[in-house]
């Protein structure tokens, strides 16, 4: 099985307390990163998958990232999901996107990560797993030994055939989220109202043996605080 990729959602609504005092003046997509502001690394990696369709999310400082955004030359096209009233979290701020987005599955973005691929591309590689009628979500998860500025104790465990859990308590958990997925509109059904979390989802997923996983072959890393930038940065081996 696998999937043509229409549409992809960046999630770049947070405040961004954590990348303090960076996101004082500058929301937090716009921090950056080797050389250009984190948005801007993923959007590339949605460009390099062809996707012709891009919805970002607003809530904190939008103008800034508005602006930022109609600057782009881009092969795509970019619609703008306004939280400015609400922050909704992951979750709400994908059903709030939903009407804006194309196609099915969607390819869901966290804007503050950093990947690159291994010897596919990773987005494709998602598309090319894609299997609608085993599937409601597939996560690109990376090891947790390999998630570089990472300093949880992981998310999942992954059985043979792909399919996730949580994290079993007491235990680290091999497997982390890079914050990148594919997830059908059926995902959403009966979601929550208002503001709420993906892992209410996920969970749900879960317990319908729904919520699938892929590893990624590149490298990863998790962007989240001022003290990441710099090892970032000599990884990628640029500023």
């Amino acid at each position: 099985m696998s999937a043509t990729i229409e549409s992809a959602m960046v999630m770049a609504a947070g405040i961004g307390k954590r990348m303090r005092p960076l996101t004082a003046t500058r929301p937090k997509p716009l921090v950056r990163v080797a050389g250009k502001p984190l948005i801007d690394h993923s959007l590339d990696r949605i460009e390099a998958a062809g996707i012709g369709h891009v919805v970002v999310n607003v809530h904190y400082l939008p103008d800034a990232l508005e602006a930022h955004l109609a600057a782009q030359r881009r092969p795509f096209d970019i619609a703008i999901s306004d939280e400015r009233d609400r922050l909704l979290e992951t979750g709400g701020g994908m059903v709030k996107a939903l009407p804006l987005l194309k196609g099915d599955p969607m390819l869901i973005v966290n804007s503050d990560n950093i990947w690159t691929d291994g010897p596919q591309n990773s987005i494709r590689s998602l598309a090319h797993h894609w299997d609608g009628a085993a599937m409601d979500a597939l996560l690109l998860v990376v090891e947790h030994a390999s998630a570089r500025g990472h300093g949880g104790q992981g998310d999942f465990h992954m059985d043979a055939a792909g399919r996730l859990s949580r994290r079993r308590p007491g235990r680290v958990a091999p497997f982390v989220f890079t914050g990148i997925q594919l997830v059908s509109r059926r995902f959403l059904d009966d979601a929550p109202e208002g503001a709420f979390s993906t892992n209410i989802l996920w969970d749900r997923a879960i317990a319908a043996g729904r919520l699938y996983g892929l590893a990624h072959m590149g490298q990863w890393f998790d962007v989240g605080t001022p003290a990441a930038i710099a090892p970032t940065e000599a990884a990628l081996g640029g500023v």
